[in-house]
């Protein structure tokens, strides 16, 4: 099995799969996030047609701000 590893948690990878998809997987709805695979940032505007390979690790964090 192809797999990408998405904040420590195991994702079976499928043909195609973006960031998007990964996000919608994960269940990640916050709007404020950090995308980084394999430690290089992605654009919010970079989603849908940045595509994710075997093996990938993605990190997603949520931005918080307060004051």
């Amino acid at each position: 099995m192809k797999k990408i590893t998405v904040n420590d948690n195991i994702l079976k990878w499928e043909e195609n799969m973006n960031i998007n998809v990964i996000l919608q997987r994960m269940n990640y709805t916050f709007r404020m996030l950090v995308v980084k695979v394999d430690g290089k940032l992605v654009k919010k505007n970079d989603y849908n047609s940045t595509i994710v390979y075997p093996d990938s690790d993605v990190k997603v964090i949520h931005l918080i701000s307060g004051g």
